[in-house]
């Protein structure tokens, strides 16, 4: 895979889907590309730091998958950053929406970005949205 700039934008709370943009992006990552991932909305609630709350699954394999050796959509995003260098960043707007403070967020994610920023630095590469 020719390395590239990657921009993964998250706003969705289900199983599902947090799984397969946290498998973009620490495959992504490790395999060489520029990682970017925009954690807003309905995901940003998953990212408090100790939280193990389960995100509810969408259909049958979100069901399949709590029952199966898949690893967890937090510790693939978390590698995505140690293993890969790629950056997640909490969407500020939602920050202040939901009364977040950047203090209660996983050590691993980068400064609260704006979405217009984000989109920026996105430029000239893939941008996926789950």
């Amino acid at each position: 895979m020719a390395s590239s700039k990657i921009s993964i934008i998250v706003v969705t709370g289900s199983h599902e889907r947090l799984q397969m943009a946290a498998m973009v992006a620490s495959v992504g990552a490790v395999s060489g590309n520029e990682v970017s991932v925009f954690l807003s909305m309905n995901s940003l609630q998953y990212f408090l730091k100790g939280s193990d709350r389960p995100a509810p699954a969408e259909g049958s394999f979100g069901t399949l998958m709590a029952g199966k050796n898949v690893p967890p959509f937090r510790l693939l995003f978390e590698q995505a950053v140690d293993l890969g260098g790629a950056k997640l960043f909490p969407c500020s707007m939602a920050m202040d929406v939901m009364n977040i403070d950047a203090d209660a967020l996983a050590p691993w994610l980068g400064e609260p970005l704006g979405l217009t920023r984000f989109l920026a630095d996105a430029q000239d590469g893939q941008v996926y949205t789950f």
